[in-house]
């Protein structure tokens, strides 16, 4: 099953490959002119984010390729090794730089500042065309968020398409960073002294680290293997146990795959009295039903075991620590999941 590409990331990233490239080439110009340390790390975090964005539309392309025989599981996650090498392009690119530029300030390697008006001018422009990008993120963030019915923040944390939050955390460290800008420009002008415009510039720094290692951090996560949504577990869990044939659910391990893909395995206890046929028509039945509830479910594994086997059950303890309380205990009763005797783990 292909992943479909998000349209709207796309009008997301084109959106915001036009500005930052625009706004590269200004600020650029407007560093060699004013000869600020600020401006020219805004400059160089500018150039970082219009190659991000290439970056993040290679990702888009290349993550949304079928499945094959070397990939069975399709491609979907070739998106977060390109959004993890944004990240350390923000660090790289646009850190690094700032801070030598906020260094070389300090240590009065630098050129003297120039009439700092193109300098704001452009920070100004800047601003504007960045908060139109800056929206646009938004807006799909949040759509996207209302869609899983969680707070924005939650849903940062949380997302399998971190395309658009890349483009959210961009843009809101380029607007942060232009006030940083004008500020280390103002305060350089009014008093005299580069160290505003070096403080300013060694800000921006902090602030573009800050921003790569948030971004590292999600798609590290997304690359290692991600448990699906809880909540998703939680509804494939009490459906599978709501199965007749299923006399209890055993083990539920779900990972992600890629955006809104996921893949199910669950280990079933089935009731004695069926055979296999039955079996084989159960499991066809539950993975279709789970498909048809969870648009993202693309892969369903289904595998009968008895719930009492002693190694089984000293895997899924090691996966989720000792304090189980759904797991039957080795004499095959039920310690919970309801008289029935259903009930089980997730991961």
């Amino acid at each position: 099953m292909a992943a479909e590409q998000p349209p709207e990331s796309t009008l997301t990233v084109v959106l915001a490959l036009a500005a930052n490239l625009g706004i590269a080439v200004a600020k650029i110009v407007a560093a060699v002119l004013t000869g600020s340390a600020s401006m020219a790390a805004e400059a160089a975090h500018s150039v970082a984010d219009t190659f991000n964005e290439v970056l993040l539309l290679v990702g888009l392309h290349r993550s949304g390729r079928p499945a094959d025989r070397r990939h069975p599981l399709g491609y979907g996650k070739e998106r977060y090794i390109w959004t993890l090498l944004v990240a350390v392009a923000i660090f790289g690119m646009g850190a690094l730089f700032a801070f030598y530029q906020g260094v070389q300030t300090f240590t009065g390697h630098s050129g003297g500042e120039a009439d700092p008006l193109i300098g704001y001018i452009v920070l100004a422009v800047s601003f504007v065309l960045e908060g139109i990008s800056w929206r646009q993120a938004v807006r799909q963030v949040r759509a996207a968020a209302r869609d899983d019915g969680l707070p924005l923040l939650a849903h940062i944390r949380r997302t399998d398409e971190p395309t658009a939050v890349s483009v959210l955390l961009e843009d809101s460290a380029a607007l942060l960073g232009l006030l940083l800008a004008f500020a280390g420009l103002g305060l350089h002008q009014l008093t005299g002294s580069p160290l505003w415009d070096a403080a300013g510039s060694m800000l921006i720094g902090v602030l573009l680290t800050a921003v790569a290692l948030i971004l590292g951090r999600i798609n590290l996560n997304l690359l290692i293997g991600n448990q699906a949504d809880p909540r998703l577990v939680a509804d494939v869990r009490e459906r599978l146990g709501a199965a007749p044939e299923v006399e209890w659910v055993v083990d539920i391990v779900t990972m992600t795959l890629g955006a809104d893909r996921v893949l199910v395995c669950a280990r079933l206890d089935f009731r004695e009295a069926l055979t296999s046929g039955d079996v084989e028509r159960a499991c066809v039945r539950m993975a279709h039903g789970l498909r048809e509830a969870h648009q993202e479910v693309d892969e369903v594994f289904l595998e009968p075991v008895p719930r009492d086997d002693p190694e089984l059950r000293e895997r899924v303890i090691a996966r989720y620590g000792g304090t189980l309380r759904q797991l039957p205990p080795d004499t095959g009763s039920p310690e919970g999941g309801g008289p029935s005797g259903r009930g089980g783990v997730a991961g």
